[in-house]
Parts: C-alpha cells; structure tokens; sequence
C-alpha cells in the first residue's frame, strides 16, 4: 500500500492511496481513472452532507479492481461509494452491489483515516487550515492488514 499524495477533487481535499494485491500494480492509468470517477462521486457529495474531506482508495485487487472514495459528512459520520470491476480494464468500473463493504486492507487504511481525521481535525490545536496541513501530511504505507 502506498500513498497517493492529496489533491483537490470536486471541491474537496482528497488524500489518495494505492493497494495492490501481490503481482498488481495501480499504474497511473489507473490512479487517473479513479479520481474521474471520485470527481463524479463528489459533485453531489455536498447534498450529501459533506464537509469537504475525502480518502480515495485505487485497489489493484486479487479478484478484480475496486475504487473507494470515502467523504466525513455532517454529524461525525462518513459516506462510502464501493466501485468495482474486472482486473485491469478501468472502463468497466461500477458502483457496487448494496451492502458491500471494504475489504480488510481498505479498512486498515480507512481506520487509519479515521484516526488521523479525529486526531488531527476535530481534536487539533490552530486554525482549521493549519489543522488540514497536518491531516494532509499523515498517510499510511507499506504493509496493511
């Protein structure tokens, strides 16, 4: 798992990661791909609630390619879109089937987001931009599970 770096995706503060299953790669094909789809995602998130924060995780899975893009939302909650697809062909991701959840290593990188999220925006010391900088900077990588 490696991180992405952080961008602004449709109005919002996108902090993005790759996960890849042993002999995948996300490529940069890919990575672009997803934030087009993230960028569809978050053109309504507002409606949603959101509060303008979003992880988007670029998954070159075992059985197939998966793109997460998770938003925090009013009320300390967070919104999850589950895209899915066939191995290496990025045109063919979808939303998911309702109910289906992240995967182990999406979560060990979403509890990680939930940490520094809490840790660094609702619980930091300074003004809400100097608290952003510090969120932006905390990532994870290497081995996940």
């Amino acid at each position: 798992m490696r991180a992405l770096g952080c961008s602004e995706v449709a109005g919002h503060a996108v902090k993005s990661y790759a996960i890849e299953a042993p002999g995948r790669t996300v490529t940069d094909q890919d990575a672009q791909a997803a934030v087009r789809i993230a960028a569809d995602h978050l053109s309504s998130a507002y409606l949603r609630g959101s509060l303008g924060l979003a992880v988007l995780l670029v998954h070159a899975g075992g059985d197939g390619d998966y793109v997460l893009v998770h938003t925090w939302i009013e009320g300390y909650m967070s919104d999850l879109a589950v895209f899915t697809g066939p191995a290496g062909d990025v045109s063919r991701l979808r939303p998911g089937r309702s109910g289906l959840a992240p995967c182990v290593w999406e979560a060990a990188v979403l509890a990680h987001e939930r940490d520094a999220f809490s840790r660094h925006v609702l619980d930091g010391d300074g003004a809400l931009e100097e608290r952003l900088v510090v969120w932006r900077g905390d990532v994870v990588e290497g081995e996940v599970r």
